[in-house]
Parts: C-alpha cells; structure tokens; sequence
C-alpha cells in the first residue's frame, strides 16, 4: 500500500554553518530520488534537483531514445512520495519495448549518467549523425558560456549547481536549465526545447561541466550539432563526438578555447 504523498520538495534550503569569522546562514540546493516509471516498472533513478520536472522527464525519454517525437509520450503524473518524487509515463504503445529494455534499477550517482546501464552495448550505443547548417562564429564560444553563467540564478544562491543551455548564433541563449547532475541539467535542457519546437539543428548545447561521453550522446540524440563546454572532454567522449559528426569545443577560458572535433563548423 503507497504511503500518503507528500508535497514536492523546494529545490533551496537555508542551513547553519560554523566560519572562522563566527556562524553564518546560507541556502543549498535540494538533492532528492527521482523515480521514472511507466506500466509499473522503473526505468532509472536518478538523484535531482526537484525543478523543471516535466522537462526531465521528456528530456529523459528523448535523450534515452525511449521516445522519436514529443506525442509519443501521451502523458506525465508527477507524484510526490514520502522518500523521493515518481515521474510516471504513459507512453504509446511502440515505445513501451523501448522502455523495457531501457530499465536500469540501480540509483545513477550524482556524476554519471551511465550507472545502472546493463550492458556494455548500452553504454556504447549507436547515435544519429550529427546535420544541420550551423555556423559558429568564433566569438560565440565566449559569449555562450558567459551568458549561460548570467542564467543561473539557483547556482549564484549556492555555488552547487551546473547548468546547461542552447545557444543559437544571431539570438543568443534561448534556454537553459540547471541540477545538481550535469547529465540532468542536459536532459531537462532537452525537454525544455522540445516542449517550445526549438531546432536543435540550429544552435549548440552549452555546459558548465567537463564532458563525459553520456553527454556527447544526448546532445547527439537531442540532434544538437555543437557542444560547448568550460572543462575538458574524456578521451572517450572526443572519439564518440568524432564518429557520429558533432563538434565538441572544450576548455574554454575567456576568449581561449579547443576545438577537439570537426572544427569546420566554426567561423
């Protein structure tokens, strides 16, 4: 029998701590479980930031290949549990197969997007090639991380958030979302720009993070055809970024930065 529901929690917390200079207040961001089910079986659990919810959960779908186009998940309950939050799916039938062999019981650490996948061929799935006509002028790498930073008003209250954003040269960020877990920020990213019939095709993902080879396939699978980056990428995920065509530019310091794949999209 459920236990009775309990509100969803608020993504910011107010805390006591000790400093050399005398005890201080400061707010920190909520981390709770979130469960993704649908036909009484849990997909993943992924530790979150309990904002933009319905964006992970599309997001989710979209980046996992669960679902192709945004009809096909026909519905999305949100239902506050006593230890954490359910994001229950309905999804059409042809995808119901997708999300059964998606399933992953394991709870996915706070780094790592991959845990719980249960198979080596899951981990290291085949992506869609990267398209589209995008132009990135060179000055855009700077102005997209600098105005993702501006964008991140929960972060600026605790130091403890990454961020992911969409940059389209000409207009600028058109969206961002931020979580505790990058891959997370990326996801409700995700959703956030199939919900508004954005053209991933026409602009590129923007992180806070170093990138790991998950990331490189949900901005493949989200059909971004760039990905910036502030830190560095793995040896894994510039080989992933290489093979399906998308141009990972890391390390971006100011005005300085590396193109580690296809650098013909820039200028």
């Amino acid at each position: 029998m459920d236990l009775p529901a309990s509100p969803l929690p608020e993504p910011l917390h107010a805390v006591a701590t000790s400093t050399p200079a005398g005890p201080e207040a400061r707010l920190v961001a909520e981390e709770v479980a979130v469960a993704i089910t649908c036909a009484g079986a849990t997909c993943a659990v992924m530790m979150a930031t309990p904002t933009a919810l319905e964006d992970f959960a599309l997001g989710f779908c979209l980046t996992e290949g669960i679902v192709r186009q945004p009809g096909e998940l026909e519905g999305l309950t949100v239902i506050p549990r006593p230890r954490g939050i359910e994001l229950r799916l309905e999804l059409a039938e042809p995808c119901l197969a997708a999300f059964r062999a998606r399933q992953r019981r394991l709870a996915g650490a706070l780094g790592c997007g991959l845990c719980g996948v249960e198979s080596l061929e899951a981990a290291l799935r085949p992506l869609p090639p990267a398209a589209g006509t995008l132009r990135l002028p060179p000055g855009d790498v700077p102005a997209a991380l600098a105005a993702l930073a501006d964008s991140q008003a929960l972060h600026r209250l605790t130091h403890g958030l990454h961020a992911a954003g969409f940059w389209q040269p000409g207009r600028g960020l058109v969206a961002a979302r931020e979580d505790v877990g990058r891959h997370n920020a990326l996801d409700k990213l995700a959703g956030a720009l199939w919900r508004a019939g954005a053209a991933p095709g026409m602009g590129a993902v923007v992180l806070t993070s170093r990138v790991s080879v998950e990331l490189v396939q949900k901005a493949a699978m989200l059909g971004a055809p760039a990905l910036i980056a502030v830190s560095a990428p793995t040896a894994l995920a510039i080989r992933t970024a290489e093979a399906c065509g998308l141009t990972l530019i890391a390390c971006v310091r100011g005005e300085r930065w590396e193109a580690f794949t296809h650098p013909g999209r820039l200028g």
